[in-house]
């Protein structure tokens, strides 16, 4: 199980401009300003400074990554996968912790014509000279409603494992998860990773990435967890909603011990491949400027509608 660190939550974080003393170039307080005469390790200047990293390092005649060398230990042994993970907890991951992983990123990579994939495809047909910025455009929209449950549910999940004591058993499961469910109802909160606009009678990924990490040995708290919220919520809901895909790659993400805050990333990056096959697509088979064109012949002109109150609360 993992716990969650939020940035900046400790005491006395160096956050610059907060008047707790940190080096804010020209503020005059001590800062290594080059050229400052503070003594600063400027190159070139006698003093050394180094920035230590476990990740990419490059020498005259090689390239190390996470101590390994990159050309002869790396490439062609390592899958992209793999690596990735290995990155991320500059630790080597088992084979059935790939198996999880490769899994997740699959579950989460294209989903067809969602708005990550209309808007990467509608800025491609805008600026084709900018394939990076189709791509990001289409990231960017990865928040609350598209791959930020993957996110959301992970620490969902993380923040009731930390109050609790671990169950033993279904019926211990069930008891938290009910316990769970009744708390979000009580306060008006919707349950991350719970129900789907298409898949209303069960997402097929869920199922699926249950019995892989159950076979593979790693079906861990937060997947028990979110498989009991989907057993007994219907007694508090009153009805059964699926759990869908984006959720239960979080819970397994959160099993495999990957940072919580970097959950939204790993969706991320399975989108990427995803993009860039929209993309591929796009060439072959365009169709941003028939979705462009939809709207833009098909608008109609209205009375403005001024907003009555354009304070907080309008």
């Amino acid at each position: 199980m993992t716990e969650s660190h939020e940035p900046g939550a400790g005491t006395g974080s160096p956050v610059p401009g907060a008047g707790t003393g940190s080096p804010v170039p020209g503020s005059g307080t001590g800062s290594p300003v080059p050229g400052s005469g503070t003594g600063s390790p400027v190159p070139g200047s006698g003093t050394e400074r180094e920035y230590p990293t476990a990740l990419g390092a490059s020498s005259l005649k090689t390239i190390t990554l996470l101590g390994q060398d990159l050309a002869e230990d790396v490439m062609g042994h390592v899958g992209f996968g793999e690596l990735a993970f290995w990155l991320a907890t500059q630790r080597r991951p088992a084979a059935g912790e790939i198996r999880v992983f490769e899994a997740v990123l699959a579950a989460l990579a294209d989903h067809g014509f969602t708005p990550t994939a209309i808007v990467t495809r509608l800025t491609y047909l805008s600026a084709p000279d900018s394939v990076q910025g189709a791509l990001a455009a289409g990231l960017l929209g990865g928040g609350s409603r598209f791959l930020g449950v993957t996110e959301d549910c992970g620490r969902f999940l993380n923040d009731v494992l930390r109050e609790h004591p671990l169950p033993q058993d279904d019926a211990g499961w069930d008891a938290l998860a009910l316990e769970t469910v009744r708390a979000c109802r009580e306060q008006r909160k919707l349950i991350p990773g719970l129900g789907h606009h298409v898949h209303k009678d069960g997402d097929p990924r869920t199922a699926r990435l249950f019995r892989i990490a159950a076979e593979e040995g790693l079906y861990g708290p937060h997947l028990s967890l979110f498989a009991a919220v989907g057993r007994v919520h219907p007694q508090v809901l009153g009805r059964t909603l699926p759990l869908n895909g984006a959720g239960v790659c979080g819970a397994a993400l959160a099993d495999l011990g990957l940072p919580l805050e970097l959950l939204r990333a790993f969706a991320l990056l399975a989108r990427t491949a995803g993009l860039i096959g929209q993309l591929a697509e796009e060439l072959r088979r365009p169709v941003a400027n028939d979705i462009f064109l939809s709207v833009d012949l098909n608008n109609r002109s209205i009375a403005p509608e001024p907003y009555t109150d354009g304070g907080l609360d309008g």
